[in-house]
């Protein structure tokens, strides 16, 4: 009897200690909203770092505020804070993404969030598996690497109706895998993460390289590295890929282009790129769509996760 009646005042005080914590957190919420106009700088910039210290749960009381509140000079202050309290979370997103095993896909769905918070993995997961899918189908142990790219181009680009649009710094969307996928037009940047990744799932061979002023893939032939892993790193790749249509090129298509941009090819273009360097790529990229007055401070918050990957 003893230990019961302990366990109702035990949890009779706790129920009254937590009631009077989120009452008090609510009376300090008001108190801080209500000083979200004021006109001192100072006093403005304590009462902001003080709501973002109470994380994305404050989040649906600041939509509220700015559902009751006319002056538009408060709503863009209120953005403004659930703008810090998601990129805050998104740089923990990112620095674990670093540290874990750093999947392309999942740090190009991290870039995406940057732009739209609420973004759903799972319907870009179910697009890319479908892509996967269908491509399968049409694979077997006999064919040649020319023809296995030959399919994945031709799901892809065929009969998935996927479009190439030059790089260019006016669609910010152009850049990111959900939109591209959604659109089915993307740059060589998002289409070529969606190849990459869809490559990734078929255990083919197709990898980024480091080709200056473009975005290039590699079939890379694994036999040849298997047994010359110290051969010169051209002679490993069977042939190039444009992830603007898919289009393949020869050993000689890119000698071409390092004469023509009068650049001497070294063995550094022909590497790999890893996860990061790629989602660093991108992240900078993107940051140059934001390079207006009102913008700017995008284009410099894209640079800083790009800086955490390059660490």
């Amino acid at each position: 009897m003893w230990k019961i009646i302990t366990s109702f005042f035990s949890i009779l005080f706790r129920h009254s200690f937590l009631n009077n914590y989120f009452l008090n957190a609510n009376k300090e919420i008001s108190a801080l909203f209500h000083l979200i106009d004021d006109p001192d700088e100072d006093v403005y910039n304590t009462v902001c770092d003080k709501i973002i210290t109470f994380g994305k749960a404050i989040i649906p009381n600041l939509e509220s505020l700015w559902e009751n509140t006319t002056s538009e000079e408060i709503q863009e202050r209120i953005e403004l804070l659930i703008h810090r309290l998601h990129i805050r979370d998104l740089t923990c997103e990112f620095i674990n993404w670093r540290d874990g095993d750093s999947d392309l896909l999942q740090g190009a769905l991290l870039v995406a969030k940057y732009h739209y918070p609420d973004l759903s993995n799972t319907l870009v997961h179910r697009e890319i598996e479908k892509l996967r899918r269908n491509t399968w189908l049409e694979l077997n142990n006999y064919l040649t690497p020319l023809e296995q790219i030959n399919v994945v181009t031709s799901i892809l680009y065929n009969y998935y109706k996927q479009k190439g649009v030059e790089l260019a710094y006016d669609n910010p969307d152009d850049y990111l895998v959900n939109k591209s996928l959604e659109s089915k037009k993307g740059n060589a940047l998002s289409n070529g993460i969606i190849y990459v990744a869809l490559c990734e799932l078929l255990d083919i061979p197709v990898r980024a390289i480091n080709i200056p002023r473009q975005f290039i893939l590699a079939y890379f032939d694994t036999e040849y590295q298997l047994f010359n892993p110290s051969g010169p790193i051209q002679e490993k790749i069977n042939f190039y890929i444009d992830p603007l249509n898919g289009q393949m090129y020869s050993q000689k298509d890119v000698d071409a282009y390092f004469k023509r941009i009068s650049v001497p090819p070294v063995a550094s273009h022909f590497r790999q790129l890893s996860n990061k360097r790629i989602i660093c790529f991108l992240l900078v990229e993107l940051s140059k769509c934001f390079d207006d007055d009102r913008n700017r401070y995008k284009m410099h918050e894209l640079q800083s996760l790009a800086n955490l990957l390059a660490q």
